[in-house]
């Protein structure tokens, strides 16, 4: 699912396969799995792009699951803090996460022009993050990188 914003896929499947994935990790961790919580994670497959709390928050108000600002921040909050969802705080903006329930370090590709979003790997322990931290004995526990630049798209549209 590597670059998911970037190409081509089953949608149906990818959403599908979000939410079980979910599901059965939250199943197995004795997670809360909440109808909204569920929901809120939905809206961020669907839309395959990253959207602000309040976009979240319109779509829940039409589901009738609140439509208070807290109802949104609580689940997204939830997605967050167990990896099933990033913030892209370029944005100020939430995201599916491209591998809900495994442990990785996601690096976002931003296009500055579209603001398309797509999730890819790092290993910060390897390159220049992991050579100054290891040269400081400092040990890397969490990063976020976020690289701003062209989608293949918009890059396309300006040659």
């Amino acid at each position: 699912m590597d670059n998911i914003a970037f190409a081509s896929h089953d949608h149906r499947a990818c959403i599908k396969t979000g939410i079980e994935a979910v599901a059965k990790y939250c199943a197995a961790q004795k997670l809360q799995f909440t109808p909204l919580r569920r929901r809120a994670l939905e809206i961020l497959l669907h839309e395959h792009r990253a959207m602000g709390a309040y976009d979240v928050l319109d779509h829940l108000r039409r589901d009738g699951l609140g439509s208070q600002p807290p109802v949104a921040y609580r689940a997204l909050d939830f997605l967050v803090s167990h990896g099933f969802a990033h913030k892209i705080e370029r944005l100020n903006a939430f995201i599916a996460c491209a591998r809900p329930g495994q442990d990785h370090t996601p690096a976002f590709l931003i296009c500055r022009i579209c603001d398309a979003v797509a999730e890819a790997q790092l290993e910060p322990s390897r390159g220049m993050l992991g050579r100054a931290a290891e040269e400081t004995g400092f040990t890397i526990e969490q990063a976020v990188t976020e690289a701003i630049g062209l989608c293949p798209n918009c890059a396309k549209d300006i040659q």
